[in-house]
């Protein structure tokens, strides 16, 4: 009952090189979605499907879909639409296509076979277990981890900010 992690983690590998080897930025962002829903998968197979969930819903949803809507967006102009035209070809939609049709076939089959309980782990580790442990035994790991992505937060904002006279300093 094995082969179901392995070809989560075999899919999850394949397109992973595949977001490093891309030169194009939207076939790599696909491929990461790949990824990450190949890691959502390996969560529900070890029996951890609320950080699957999360996964699914947090990382592959929400983040990777502003990411592919920023570089989109940053390809604006008449003078990209013949290169958007040449980077859509049957081989660029080939590679996520069938691996997340592996993921499905995975996905569909690990449902039908278990009902409510872990493949690979002992048990089902659900919401309240996660909540309940995060917020007692890893307090002070949470609130650092929060402390740190809030100054991450504001430093990126203050390195990615251009004061009021500095766009007519570098076109002048």
């Amino acid at each position: 009952m094995m082969w179901p992690f392995y070809l989560m983690a075999l899919v999850a590998i394949i397109s992973t090189i595949r977001v490093i080897t891309n030169s194009n930025p939207v076939h790599a962002l696909l491929s990461l979605i790949v990824s990450l829903l190949a890691v959502a998968g390996i969560f529900f197979i070890v029996g951890a499907p609320f950080a699957g969930a999360l996964e699914i819903i947090v990382y592959a949803g929400a983040i990777m879909v502003l990411f592919v809507f920023v570089v989109m967006m940053l390809n604006l102009g008449s003078h990209t639409v013949l290169q958007e035209k040449s980077w859509l070809t049957s081989e660029t939609w080939a590679w996520p296509a069938a691996l997340s049709f592996i993921l499905a076939v995975v996905l569909v089959w690990t449902l039908s076979q278990t009902q409510h309980e872990a493949v690979m782990g002992q048990q089902v580790i659900g919401a309240k277990a996660v909540g309940t442990s995060l917020f007692t035994k890893y307090l002070l790991i949470v609130e650092v981890a929060a402390m740190l992505l809030l100054g991450a937060l504001v430093s990126a904002y203050h390195l990615g900010k251009r004061g009021l006279g500095e766009d007519e300093k570098e076109q002048g």
